[in-house]
């Protein structure tokens, strides 16, 4: 056979050379259509990032108001230094100049130190890197004075930008929580509204070349920001600093030894005025332990460096934050009583008000014997008499009526299996008995508040429904939310979970609390001069190693009959004197009432006693007329005397400002130069409450009262005074005589 010619044997060669360069054009033109086609976005997103460079530009996070409008959460300018590691690696004298800006923003930059520096300019292949997050105006201005000074302007930026600021500082801590450097929410509010509040951050792109240089700037584009939302909150700093203010009273007289809460609520809304915890934090240095825990944490002897410390000072920190009205539960004791008592009652003829109940002093439940905090018992004692004085007896054999499959519907309509749905993170559960094993015993001790937890606000938001008629409502922080225009966004509306207890239940509920605290009942020292009060104490204790550690606390809401605001306050684990809610939160609730009813425009109707024993605010007189004076003192129901020669009031005896007792008041009025009369203070402890009024009265001095409030109905005795007996004062000076509190057991 011959061979194939030289020609064939060409023409097969470059067949097949051919056939491949074909197969390689094929495979690249598809190549390429798949590229612009189907992957043109992600490639040309690559060119993109090589060619320009993204600038944020930050939404600014929207305000946080108080229902009146007061700001309690705003931003304010700082300022943001940043290098260009990339520019500074391509200049002549690089080391130099790495150098000379370590060392310069280390000096006027304060905690930033040079190593730190060092190692952000190591980065050259990233165009910018941040050293100082948010300094003041005087250090960026020594910064930008050292770059004009140097020409570093494409080494070195310093950019304004805006950092959170609460106004009010500690005020709302924990409700209102803060942010992390990245402005993002990491507590309270600041975290449940996160995504409201930042709004959405915009960009400025710039176009570089190869080398990092800018290009001309129809190279450029911006994408403005849009702004977060401002939110209105329930809250009202003006009742928010009075619950914080008698919190950190409480705390302090009693010696809480794990921290105290409470929380205002309207009872018809379920809009929170006020919510706090003792002690709070500056929450524009939310990472600075507050005084209390930096004082536990020295006590422990830590060295600062070690990592004992860190720890200890990081568990510190976590418990100071967190909001102990909404995220602990305890045992709610006797406060738990007006729910039993609202639940019978609304069970038809179970029980009638006139009936009489036998409290032995202890009561057999099962296999149990429960005994009453009164040894002895109380004898023949009526339903009101049950409520008003704790009485657990009473508790248990009214409870035993209705049964325990109806008793545990009224724990679960009351909401207390539930968390109630507020606007905060982090709420707590109750824990409470399973419904399949819930015995005859569970049932007697859960009727007197014990044996199980629940959280604050869920005890607060029960009693409101006792309150408001029966409506079990969904307790909430924020009204509304506007835009930068003023578009509402969002507005909140009231939310009935349900129907709990009838009109005619709740009244009859209120008017028996009402009467224990007007009367001799155990929350009498939460009485208001002025408003009727109906509120529960109680004293449970914690189940644990230390069985001896109690809380105490107090419920009340006023008025009475038209009931509109709720106050609960929980000390835990009191030290110091008594350990129970009728002193050691009763009077606070009291207070707290006092403070907030006539702000919230309730107006006070006195009884004629009442009247008697009103203390009135001294004006400030000083440059007012003689006639002026006598006029308006006159009107106000002061009396008054002049010393001295002139025209015009120079000095005054009580101070502006003082409070004394309506009944024999009278102000001190200085005219001219004239020294003020001096008079030694008579020793008063020990004394009458009576006795000690006649004697000052007579004197010449004012009186001025503290503490327990039916000091005049019982005549009680003066346990203390200020000033101390023997000090010299002006005549006329106020001295206040402090009266103690009833400790009344539950």
């Amino acid at each position: 056979m011959s061979k194939p010619s030289f020609r064939v044997r060409t023409l097969k060669r470059s067949s097949v050379i051919a056939l491949f360069l074909l197969a390689v054009f094929l495979f690249l033109t598809v190549r390429i259509f798949a590229i612009q086609v189907f992957d043109f976005e992600r490639y040309q997103k690559k060119v993109i990032d090589q060619l320009t460079t993204e600038s944020p530009v930050r939404a600014a996070r929207g305000e946080i108001l108080d229902a009146a409008g007061r700001v309690l959460a705003t931003n304010r300018t700082v300022y943001r230094v940043s290098v260009f590691p990339n520019v500074v690696a391509r200049a002549e004298d690089a080391a130099f100049r790495a150098e000379q800006i370590a060392v310069a923003l280390a000096a006027r930059v304060p905690a930033l130190e040079a190593d730190a520096v060092r190692a952000h300019l190591t980065h050259t292949a990233e165009l910018e890197r941040t050293v100082a997050r948010a300094v003041e105006s005087d250090v960026a201005d020594a910064v930008l004075e050292f770059v004009n000074n140097e020409g570093l302007h494409e080494m070195i930026a310093v950019e304004a930008i805006t950092a959170r600021y609460y106004p009010f500082g500690s005020l709302a801590s924990h409700v209102l929580g803060f942010t992390g450097s990245d402005g993002q929410g990491l507590y309270g509010l600041e975290l449940q509204y996160n995504t409201m509040l930042s709004g959405v951050n915009g960009s400025y792109i710039t176009a570089r070349d190869s080398t990092g240089n800018e290009l001309p700037n129809q190279y450029e584009a911006y994408v403005p920001a849009t702004d977060g939302l401002t939110l209105t909150t329930t809250l009202d700093a003006y009742v928010q600093s009075v619950l914080e203010e008698q919190l950190e009273a409480t705390m302090i007289e009693s010696g809480a030894n794990n921290r105290v809460c409470g929380i205002v609520m309207d009872v018809n809304t379920g809009a929170v005025l006020g919510m706090a915890t003792g002690p709070g934090f500056d929450l524009n240095t939310p990472f600075v332990l507050n005084s209390y825990a930096q004082a536990e944490l020295d006590a422990l002897g830590y060295a600062p460096e070690s990592e004992e410390y860190k720890k200890a000072k990081s568990e510190l920190l976590l418990e100071s934050w967190s909001n102990k009205a909404v995220t602990e539960i305890y045992m709610p004791g006797s406060t738990f009583k007006a729910l039993t008592c609202s639940a019978v009652l609304e069970e038809d003829a179970v029980i009638d008000l006139n009936e009489r109940f036998f409290c032995g002093g202890s009561m057999q439940v099962a296999d149990r014997v429960i005994r009453c905090h009164k040894k002895g018992g109380h004898g023949s004692i009526t339903f009101e008499e049950g409520l008003q004085n704790s009485y657990n007896p009473v508790m248990m054999t009214i409870a035993a009526r209705i049964g325990c499959d109806k008793f545990y519907e009224y724990v679960r309509a009351f909401g207390l299996l539930e968390k109630t749905g507020i606007d905060l993170p982090g709420e707590g559960n109750s824990i409470f008995h399973a419904a399949s094993n819930f015995t005859e015993l569970d049932l007697a001790t859960a009727s007197f508040g014990q044996n199980f937890k629940v959280s604050i606000l869920q005890m607060i938001t029960a009693i409101a429904a006792v309150a408001n008629g029966g409506k079990l409502v969904t307790p909430y922080l924020v009204a509304s939310a506007t835009d930068a225009n003023g578009n509402v966004v969002y507005a909140h509306e009231t939310a009935v979970r349900r129907a709990v207890i009838s009109r005619e239940t709740s009244e009859t509920v209120s008017a028996i609390l009402a009467g224990g605290v007007a009367g001799e009942g155990g929350a009498k020292n939460a009485y208001v001069a002025g408003y009727r009060v109906a509120a529960k104490t109680g004293t449970s204790e914690k189940i644990g190693d230390d069985r001896t550690a109690r809380i105490g606390s107090c419920v009340g809401y006023a008025p009475a009959d038209t009931p509109q605001i709720a106050v609960i306050i929980v000390v835990d684990e009191p030290t110091d004197g008594s350990r129970y809610g009728s002193v050691v939160a009763a009077p606070y609730v009291a207070n707290v009432l006092e403070a907030i009813l006539p702000y919230l425009g309730v107006e006070a109707v006195y009884t004629e006693q009442e009247l008697e024993n009103l203390e009135l605010p001294v004006p400030s007189c000083i440059g007012w007329s003689v006639e002026q004076a006598s006029r308006l003192l006159a009107q106000s129901g002061f009396d008054y005397t002049f010393v001295g020669e002139g025209s015009v009031i120079s000095a005054q005896t009580p101070s502006a400002g003082s409070s004394i007792l309506r009944n024999g008041a009278r102000i001190v009025l200085t005219l001219g130069n004239e020294a003020p009369i001096l008079c030694t203070v008579p020793d008063l402890v020990g004394l009458s409450a009576s006795l000690a009024n006649r004697i000052l009265q007579s004197s010449g001095y004012n009186v001025s009262v503290a503490g327990a409030k039916d000091y005049r109905k019982y005549d009680k005795t003066v346990i203390a005074q200020y000033p101390a007996a023997g000090t010299s004062v002006p005549f006329g000076t106020a001295v206040i005589l402090y009266f103690a509190y009833d400790e009344m057991k539950e």
